[in-house]
């Protein structure tokens, strides 16, 4: 509704401009809002506070003369009001919300969505994990986030991409094949010392078992560095199936896993590179080639490729982020963690010195998640190397579960996972408390089924027997939802979805609990059923982009 009270009021503006009851200028953004006292209208308008200095009158005189020239077509709004210091304040009437039912029957499965993002193309990268072990409880984080804001950006009429980086290559790897290495080494029978650097978690034996399995007799006999080396292919190959497996049990599939290795045997990081010098950005100092990202705000400039010769990450990161924009993405969301915080500013100063939009990449940076056990702080990783893995966290919560709690929060805050909570069937678990809501509403279609008490169109139903303050505040909620989604997805906010949900089931459990919905009255019982149709609808769908289930039964 805010888009067409946005109009309404412009065009009062224009019309008090046209009539000489106030200067002429340009309007300013109408912004419409949703004010937190209810009592205080459905939306509120600021305008007359915009224009005041300009035309020098008191806001509320100035508010009082846009209302008289406000024109509202009939049965929209019931009514207009000045408060406080000048806002406009709107009050819908009653059968705009009730219409609200045809509307969401009409849009089904699509309530909600949106078309403004026309079929621009987007890729969402995100996990992007080194294979050098299992992903762990705080990737699962990143995992949610990245897929539920693809979810959203298509539901606003993006065409969205999700792809995973691989860094397979550099010294990560090869300290993985060498961690592999040696403890083969230590399966035959050889002393090692292994180094504190290493990756040391049981993972690792694991692998070199295999490999030893498969691979064993022609590996012992090559020289220690090819043998590394294919220690290291062996083992980045099976943890990646293995985030592929934990992956797609978590309900995250991709649809390219980009290899860096790649990138690098095309030649393309050297590429990168001298496209960054033919632009002028790219020096020599100390035998070693620096990128000026200092002339797009960073704090310091960065090396590309150092004096042995040797490229840099960030050299490859410059080379990756060039071909995402020549496969044709016009815009790029990238999922970081916490540890990437200051890498932000000169990934922006690389995609603006290759001559593209500085707001053309989104990067989402999250925070770290503690894991807890009935309030209780749960040991994340000890100098063994273990660690909770996402695997773990599934295996014990289950889909659902770990997704919505990793969905609470803003991603920019710390999250606690409570994996008790998590798993508790009661109203204290966030997501057990908004499946049931919908599991509880097919629950009463069940019992209208067993009465023979059939669900009416909505065009068919007295929609206008829904007048108590619940049903109303239910059905604004519900013309609500379409504002969340877009909001959402402008925002790249999932966060914005659970607490949603959280406040829509708020106000279904509360009202199924005061007011029977199979009344004695025919008419009553079509329009309540209705209704919770509808929060039924926008339950599922919200659910849907969360990438939860909505179960019939609990």
């Amino acid at each position: 509704m805010r888009a067409p009270l946005s109009q309404l009021v412009a065009e009062a503006v224009s019309r008090c401009q046209a009539e000489g009851l106030l200067r002429p200028g340009p309007v300013p953004p109408i912004t419409i809002e949703v004010p937190k006292n209810p009592a205080h209208g459905d939306y509120a308008c600021n305008v007359a506070m915009l224009l005041a200095p300009e035309q020098g009158r008191p806001p509320r005189a100035l508010a009082e003369t846009i209302i008289g020239r406000l024109e509202t077509p009939e049965g929209l709004l019931r009514q207009v009001e000045i408060a406080g210091p000048g806002f406009i304040n709107f009050h819908m009437h009653e059968a705009y919300w009730q219409g609200l039912l045809r509307e969401v029957e009409e849009g089904g499965d699509h309530y909600g969505h949106a078309s403004w993002g026309a079929g621009r193309r987007v890729q969402v990268e995100f996990v992007s994990s080194n294979p050098t072990g299992p992903l762990h409880v705080g990737h699962g984080r990143g995992a949610a986030l990245g897929d539920v804001i693809a979810n959203l950006l298509r539901a606003v009429g993006f065409r969205v991409h999700r792809e995973y980086y691989i860094n397979d290559v550099g010294r990560q790897i090869d300290l993985l094949g060498r961690s592999v290495y040696l403890r083969l080494q230590e399966l035959l029978g050889q002393p090692v010392e292994f180094p504190e650097d290493h990756y040391r978690g049981a993972y690792i034996g694991e692998i070199a078992r295999a490999v030893l399995d498969s691979l064993g007799p022609n590996l012992v006999v090559l020289p220690e560095r090819e043998a590394r080396a294919i220690c290291a292919e062996e083992a980045a190959s099976r943890i990646l199936e293995g985030m592929k497996k934990d992956l797609a049990d978590f309900g995250v599939t991709f649809d390219t896993w980009f290899s860096e290795r790649a990138l690098e045997e095309a030649g393309e990081i050297r590429r990168g590179i001298e496209e960054l010098q033919g632009r002028g950005f790219v020096y020599e100092k100390e035998g070693a080639l620096w990128f000026r990202s200092t002339e797009f705000g960073d704090e310091k400039d960065r090396v590309a490729v150092r004096s042995n010769g040797e490229t840099t990450y960030f050299a490859s990161d410059i080379a990756y982020h060039r071909s995402k924009y020549q496969r044709g993405f016009e815009s790029l969301v990238n999922v970081w963690g916490a540890d990437h915080h200051g890498y932000v500013p000169r990934m922006q100063a690389a995609v603006q010195a290759l001559g593209y939009p500085k707001e053309s990449l989104r990067i989402i940076v999250i925070q770290m998640v503690s894991l807890l056990r009935a309030g209780r702080p749960v040991p994340m990783s000890t100098r063994g190397g273990e660690f909770v893995t996402l695997r773990e966290v599934l295996d014990e919560v289950g889909r659902d579960a770990a997704r919505y709690f990793y969905l609470l929060r803003r991603a920019d805050t710390h999250l606690d996972f409570d994996l008790e909570l998590a798993k508790r069937q009661s109203s204290d678990n966030p997501v057990y408390y908004v499946q049931y809501a919908h599991a509880r509403i097919c629950s009463v279609f069940r019992q209208a089924g067993e009465r023979g008490v059939a669900l009416s169109p909505a065009m068919d139903v007295e929609a206008a027997r829904l007048e108590l303050p619940e049903e109303l505040r239910l059905l604004k909620l519900l013309g609500r939802y379409p504002e969340v989604v877009s909001g959402a997805a402008a925002a790249l906010e999932p966060h914005r979805l659970t607490y949603y949900l959280h406040e829509l089931c708020d106000e279904f459990h509360r009202y199924y609990n005061r007011h029977r919905i199979l009344t004695e009255d025919p008419g009553l019982t079509a329009a309540r059923l209705a209704l919770i149709c509808c929060v039924r609808t926008v339950l599922a769908g919200a659910l849907g982009l969360l990438g939860v289930s909505a179960p019939e039964t609990m």
